[in-house]
């Protein structure tokens, strides 16, 4: 599979992940790269989120959302992408096999006892035939023991749950379509007190 390009390709992200602006008034900036894990009968891999605070027991699914998280020190957006593949559902993949990037996404919110705004770069990994393996969970993942489950476009677009983005049934269908070409949408787009 050809690479298409992507911002920072090859390079490390310029920001650390969780780098705190030394502004306490501003939250900590985290760069994440995510992943659409798309399946051969063209569902999508999203796992449940169950608690936004370490002082709370998790509890029911409060939003769903694709597998990834921080960019480490040093790291591409790219490689973040595939060790957070390997580490959250035990595929191995390459770098080459990520699509996109597709979206882009900026969340502001309080989340695990700190306000964090997520700057998301979403790739797109198809035709995957995997038993998801939770095995290489980190310890704070296990500690969330959140669900996962595979699920089709039209149990998207006609749940009344609460997905991560937002508006993912409208987006799903241009990245089902077929293999993205585009530069990347961006997506949830909010104002500057966090709200869409």
């Amino acid at each position: 599979m050809t690479a298409l390009p992507e911002p920072s390709q090859g390079q490390p992200a310029t920001l650390d992940a969780g780098e705190t602006c030394p502004d306490a008034r501003y939250p900590t900036v985290r760069l994440a790269s995510r992943v659409l894990i798309i399946d051969r009968d063209l569902r999508v891999l999203l796992f449940g989120a169950r608690r936004v605070d370490l002082d709370t027991l998790p509890g029911d699914v409060l939003w769903w959302y694709t597998p990834g998280g921080g960019v480490d020190p040093g790291e591409s957006l790219r490689a973040a992408a595939v060790r957070e593949v390997a580490e959250e559902i035990g595929l191995q993949v390459s770098e080459a096999d990520l699509e996109g990037p597709v979206w882009l996404r900026r969340w502001v919110a309080y989340f695990l006892g700190k306000d964090v705004d997520s700057r998301e770069t979403f790739f797109a990994l198809r035709d995957v035939d995997h038993v998801v393996d939770v095995g290489g969970r980190t310890e704070l993942e296990n500690l969330e023991d959140e669900p996962f489950r595979w699920w089709s476009f039209d149990e998207i677009a006609t749940s009344r749950e609460t997905f991560a983005p937002r508006d993912l049934a409208q987006l799903l269908p241009a990245v089902l379509a077929g293999r993205w070409s585009g530069p990347p949408a961006f997506v949830d787009v909010q104002d500057f007190a966090g709200h869409g």
